[in-house]
């Protein structure tokens, strides 16, 4: 017994401290082993083993997605098997932590969600208006994180076209060639048998793309959702907003205070450089990167 509040004393402990690539990876494995255990129970006792899962993942029929809206968020944490959830988290992990990189904690959160979302829109959408999917827009559910990790896969690409990644049995090869390899797999294949999981593929690289695209311009795609997750959290706090006043300048104290600002930004930046010199780019905090990125559009 003891061993046991151990052993789930340090995944709390771990999942604590992790970073949001590791939370996210918990919550899906954790998900994954409490549904399969769940169906092993009912079908230890004769009963109907899948049907419940349903109300969690995402239909494609839109009058039941009325019934039941939370599963447009539910089902990016659903996987149907072993291998299903196994690749989703391999892409996670790898992806997740090179999104890092360039991209702060919370913007991974947040385009893992929007990713999920656009991904199961765009699966709805297709099932309702082509005339293929007619026979089968009334059964059909989608699940899983993989519209959430192509959003993420595309976003580094987005970013960093030419970053050089080693591949297993292929070598060398560069982020946008990878991007474009996923893109043109799931416009081929989005008629075959798993063409929901294609289209929604699809969806979650339009979500990429849009974050990635739109972050260059000063636009933040991911900021409602991380202010919805920090409000349902109780992280979030409302900015007070101040009084307004006017205050009267000089010539001289506005160009005294304009170079000592232009001083302390350069002094920070100089920091931030000899730090990433010394320890490497993953050693710099979600603020010090958000510095060195702005610091260099100017």
């Amino acid at each position: 017994m003891a061993a046991d509040n151990s052993f789930i004393t340090n995944l709390k402990e771990n999942f604590r401290r992790g970073d949001i690539v590791t939370r996210l990876l918990y919550i899906n494995i954790g998900v994954f082993l409490v549904v399969t255990l769940v169906n092993i129970v009912l079908t230890l006792f004769n009963q109907p083993a899948g049907f419940w899962t349903n109300y969690l993942e995402f239909p494609a029929w839109w009058e039941r997605f009325i019934r039941q809206p939370w599963s447009l968020f539910t089902y990016m944490f659903m996987h149907a098997g072993i291998l299903h959830i196994l690749f989703n988290m391999l892409w996670l992990y790898w992806f997740g932590r090179l999104f890092l990189q360039f991209f702060s904690a919370k913007h991974l959160r947040g385009l893992y969600v929007l990713g999920g979302i656009v991904g199961g829109l765009m699966y709805m959408l297709a099932y309702n208006l082509f005339p293929y999917f007619a026979g089968a827009v009334y059964s059909s559910y989608l699940l899983g994180a993989s519209a959430s990790v192509l959003a993420i896969v595309i976003a580094v690409g987005v970013r960093e076209p030419n970053y050089p990644i080693q591949l297993m049995f292929v070598g060398t090869v560069k982020l946008k060639q990878v991007a474009i390899f996923m893109l043109l797999l799931d416009l081929l294949f989005m008629t075959s048998g798993n063409a929901g999981g294609h289209i929604a593929h699809l969806g979650g690289a339009l979500a990429g793309w849009w974050f990635a695209a739109g972050l260059q311009k000063g636009h933040d795609a991911t900021k409602w959702i991380n202010n919805i997750l920090d409000f349902l959290s109780g992280s979030w706090k409302p900015v007070p907003r101040k009084p307004k006043m006017k205050v009267y300048y000089s010539d001289k104290q506005k160009d005294y205070d304009f170079n000592a600002r232009k001083k302390e930004r350069t002094e920070e930046i100089d920091r931030i450089l000899d730090k990433l010199r010394k320890s490497g780019y993953g050693s710099l905090t979600d603020a010090e990167k958000k510095s060195l990125f702005d610091a260099s559009k100017k």
